[in-house]
């Protein structure tokens, strides 16, 4: 996971999902727990980076 990804999903959520996943459900979910609370969305937003497989390198 590239670090620029983690340090966006820890200072500012949304972006850092819609940098992993694109605009999406994702995406949204991210921004309204972000709303309630930084906390949350900070968490929400870490679990999708760390929970997503990493793409294989196809020879």
């Amino acid at each position: 996971m590239p670090p620029g990804r983690l340090a966006a999903a820890a200072l500012l959520p949304p972006l850092g999902v819609y940098l992993a996943e694109g605009p999406g459900r994702t995406f949204q979910i991210a921004c309204g727990l972000t709303l309630l609370g930084f906390v949350p969305g900070a968490g929400y937003a870490l679990w999708r980076l760390f929970r997503r497989p990493e793409p294989r390198a196809s020879l």
